[in-house]
């Protein structure tokens, strides 16, 4: 361009001195020639020269006004805006020129709209991205990057690395550290303060060009995981419901308490807690109820014992609390039942669930170390030990350990082991006692009572199973088998008698409650071809009261199936007239409790007798059991009672014996008062 302008001007000068040598020539010429031709040339040869050079110089104006143009709009190019089309003049001398740079424009606006697009793509990523140059500086950055720091791309633009990211060792963070480093957990500090913990990457960017030289940076926010690694290493440690040490964290406490005791010389109590009939309110109000319950006892165990007690829920209603600092030269079962005592006191009071109020007792073992004993499991096996003692006392006590009660636990888990094989070893047996009309003195039914021939071991009474079979859920299958036992045995007894009497079948809560029980014994009574009218349910007074809206709904279709219904042990669940009005039962049963001392004791007649008189204005039959003795059999007979049973008219026999009683009395070959007492 500059070339150009000097050569415009040269041509300006030569024209401005031809003119003038031309003039002075024609001036040199007038003495010497005519002078009016010379002047007519010399004028017109000046007009000549002055037209040609006005002329040169409107077409210097005009090229330089293009050339100003054309270096203007390639300054817009050169700053990457490609948008504006480069406009051609129509000046012939720069045409070419102009179309030349008009489309090198279109080729560099291909590559523009591709940046354009990579960063559409980049912004759409959920990943924050940086680029930084080989400085650290970062140069560039994505939406996700502003959102993930609260920073603004202009803030984020021209900053350090080591100003947005988080490391322990700042001063050596660079991009070359963090590409080899691979993928790698650190810290974004936000445009607050805030800390975000997030999972980083980087790849170098190898490149001649020092100015693209440096690295991507691709960060994840880790936040959601993090939270969830919280949330389950807590979980291993702590009980989700309570926030209690769970029974491994506890453990693990245990064992530095017992550790502790052992270098100071000074005895650690561990109190092992266990709710009686728990399940019962899970049963009757739902686990949710059972879940509060639980909950609320947890807050109380937590008042009662100091701050420095180590508290643990072992099981879904067992917990443990550790007692430290017990001085051996003091009394340290005082101590310790002292605080067993506060601990029952407080669990009596009435627990508000869900708009109703519940009264729950717990069992509680106690057990000591480290003195005789090997480590925490052991120490735990003792304390759970007396905690089964004291349940075996009807609950709401405390026990404390003793080396008798190792023999019992190991007695009870391998009876609990064998039940489950007893079924399908043909270890059960069932037996019959004779209920007694006690105004005719004739056998009118029996009551079915099962038990376990153990090998080695004899006759196992339910007492000791049965609440075992509870536990294991094990009652299903063995109430199943003694519903299909009985009316095979009933159909047997149907072919050798005409009427073998009405056999009663005790049923535990969670046969009752099974969703399919009512079907299944309808299709029981079917298969055997026997009338459900041969048999009677029994229900303890307990049970009918768990949920009496769910318990008199099941008991309705029993009853309507023909099946008769009685409650069994009547007198030691507490129930209301009112309640028992509600169930279609036909039976009321004594409990032998009463009976035993009915002579003796005046307020066991008293009972007697009340449940005699109530049992006859409710328009019920009476059952008495435990009747031994002649003197008890007079007593319920001088009150009305219906019917006794009870080893002074037959222990419990087998359905051979008891078929062959029934047949003697049927043929008049024996009396009731023939029975041995």
């Amino acid at each position: 361009m500059k070339r150009y302008k000097q050569s415009v001007k040269l041509l300006l000068l030569i024209s401005v001195s031809g003119a003038a040598l031309l003039g002075w020539l024609v001036f040199l010429s007038v003495s010497q020639a005519n002078q009016a031709w010379i002047w007519l040339v010399g004028i017109i040869t000046i007009m000549s020269l002055s037209v040609a050079g006005v002329r040169l110089w409107q077409l210097s104006r005009r090229v330089d006004r293009s050339i100003m143009e054309l270096i203007a709009r390639l300054k817009q190019h050169s700053q990457n805006n490609y948008a504006q089309p480069l406009l051609v003049s129509g000046d012939t001398n720069l045409a070419s020129l102009e179309r030349a740079i008009e489309q090198m424009r279109k080729a560099l606006l291909k590559p523009a709209s591709d940046t354009d697009y990579l960063m559409t793509v980049l912004d759409g990523l959920n990943d924050a991205v940086l680029v930084s140059d080989a400085q650290n500086v970062i140069t560039r950055v994505n939406a996700a990057a502003e959102f993930l720091t609260g920073f603004s791309a202009e803030q984020l633009i021209g900053k350090l690395l080591g100003e947005v990211i988080v490391t322990e060792e700042q001063a050596k963070l660079s991009i070359a550290s963090l590409a080899a480093s691979g993928m790698k957990e650190m810290d974004v500090q936000g445009v607050d303060g805030q800390i975000v913990p997030i999972a980083l990457t980087a790849t170098l960017l190898n490149s001649s060009e020092a100015e693209v030289s440096g690295a991507i940076i691709v960060m994840r926010d880790i936040s959601d995981r993090k939270r969830a690694e919280r949330r389950i290493r807590y979980l291993a440690r702590f009980d989700a419901l309570t926030k209690l040490p769970n029974r491994t964290q506890f453990q693990h406490l245990l064992k530095k308490a017992f550790a502790r005791a052992q270098r100071t010389n000074r005895m650690i109590a561990l109190l092992y807690l266990d709710l009686d009939h728990f399940k019962q309110i899970n049963d009757t109000f739902g686990n949710e109820a059972g879940d509060l319950a639980l909950e609320i006892l947890s807050e109380r165990l937590i008042n009662v014992v100091s701050k420095e007690t180590i508290i643990g829920r072992m099981a879904g209603d067992e917990f443990a609390v550790c007692i430290e600092g017990l001085d051996l030269q003091g009394d340290v079962r005082a101590q310790t039942a002292a605080i067993a005592k506060n601990m029952l006191t407080e669990f009596s009071k009435p627990f508000h669930v869900q708009q109703h109020e519940l009264f729950l007792t717990v069992s509680i073992g106690i057990a000591f170390a480290p003195q005789g004993v090997d480590g925490v499991t052991e120490l735990i096996r003792h304390a759970d030990a007396a905690m089964h003692y004291a349940k075996q006392k009807l609950g709401n006590t405390f026990g404390f350990y003793t080396a008798e009660m190792n023999a019992a636990m190991a007695e009870r888990l391998m009876l609990k082991t064998k039940l489950r094989r007893a079924v399908e070893q043909d270890e059960l047996v069932m037996l019959y006692q004779p209920k007694v009309d006690l105004r005719t003195h004739k056998v009118i039914g029996a009551e079915a009572l099962l038990r376990w021939r153990l090998p080695g071991y004899g006759d196992i009474a339910p007492s000791q199973f049965i609440p075992l079979a509870e536990e294991t859920s094990l009652i299903i299958g063995i109430g199943d088998w003694v519903i299909n036992r009985v009316c095979e045995d009933y159909k047997r007894w149907s072919a050798q008698v005409a009427d073998p009497g009405k056999v009663s079948i005790n049923l535990s809560l969670k046969q009752l409650y099974r969703a399919s029980f009512v079907t299944r014994c309808r299709n029981t009574f079917k298969r055997h071809g026997v009338s459900p009218q041969c048999f009677e349910l029994e229900i303890t007074e307990t049970t009918l009261m768990q949920n009496p809206a769910r318990t008199v709904k099941l008991l309705d279709k029993l009853f309507a199936m023909g099946v008769s219904l009685s409650i069994d042990d009547f007198g030691t669940g507490y129930s209301s007239l009112s309640a028992l009005q509600q169930f279609p039962i036909s039976t009321l049963k004594i409990d032998q409790s009463f009976v035993r001392n009915i002579k003796n004791e005046q307020d066991d007649a008293t009972i007697v007798r009340t449940i005699i008189e109530m049992g006859n204005a409710m328009g019920l039959k009476v059952l008495a059991e435990g009747v031994e003795t002649t003197v008890q059999m007079e007593y319920l007979k001088s009150h009305h009672c219906h019917y006794a049973q009870g080893h002074l008219f037959g222990k419990a026999m087998s359905a051979e014996a008891f078929i062959a009683m029934v047949s003697a009395q049927q043929s008049g070959q024996q009396q009731i008062t023939d029975m041995p007492v």
